[in-house]
């Protein structure tokens, strides 16, 4: 079996030795080499197109956001899995903007990063318990969008008499329900034709239940009328 080919990037020459250390352990991993700054991350990045490089965040000269940026513009299939420190949301965010399918905190378990490691090279993602946790508190949060309002072009009173059409309500009906005169059923339901750009009630009815007004057992009859 192939062994997953590691690269390192990290400024600490001491965590550059413990990961070393620690993934040369491994049978199914090589580390393929090790970077001291982003721009030598991308160098090795792109002369040794390794499958998964472990990437710090604060580095000299280029930061690994931006290195993680730059490699995945012209080796989109090399997955990065990001090593540091911070967890704050703006971090966690940047990181998963920039393409890096994984996220670990230094100091996780030893098994996180290897699922890491073996996660993203076989095209996964996977984040430490810690950001997992973080991220489903804030899409938690996060209020449900609303719901655009149907045919904003019609008047409260509009989009209700609508919906009567679409039940297959006649205008008595409505005008019954609603406690209005026929008259003022029939205005209303001539500016819904105009608004809606429509002939007559079936095709009001249609456009309304294609939006899902009225309910499922009110269908046009032999002759294309809904109501009356």
């Amino acid at each position: 079996m192939d062994k997953i080919r590691v690269l390192i990037a990290d400024d600490h020459t001491l965590f550059r030795d413990g990961l070393r250390a620690l993934l040369v352990s491994i049978p199914d991993i090589e580390v393929v080499g090790e970077a001291a700054s982003g721009k030598e991350a991308l160098r090795l990045a792109a002369d040794l197109q390794p499958d998964v490089i472990l990437m710090d965040i604060q580095m000299p000269d280029l930061n690994g956001i931006e290195a993680t940026r730059q490699i995945l513009r012209t080796s989109p299939h090399i997955g990065i899995v990001v090593l540091t420190m911070f967890q704050d949301d703006d971090t966690v965010f940047a990181v998963m903007r920039v393409g890096a399918r994984g996220y670990v905190l230094k100091g996780a378990d030893q098994g996180v990063l290897l699922r890491a490691v073996r996660a993203v090279a076989n095209g996964e993602s996977l984040f430490s318990p810690e950001i997992a946790a973080r991220l489903m508190q804030f899409f938690a949060s996060l209020e449900p969008a609303s719901r655009p309002e149907l045919f904003p072009e019609l008047t409260e009173r509009e989009r209700e008499i609508l919906s009567f059409i679409a039940d297959g309500q006649t205008n008595g009906e409505i005008a019954e329900k609603l406690v209005i005169s026929m008259k003022t059923v029939r205005n209303h339901v001539s500016n819904i034709f105009s608004k809606l750009q429509v002939a007559d009630r079936a095709q009001a009815a249609i456009r309304a239940r294609e939006a899902g007004l009225g309910s499922s057992s009110a269908m046009p009859d032999d002759n294309g009328v809904i109501g009356g």
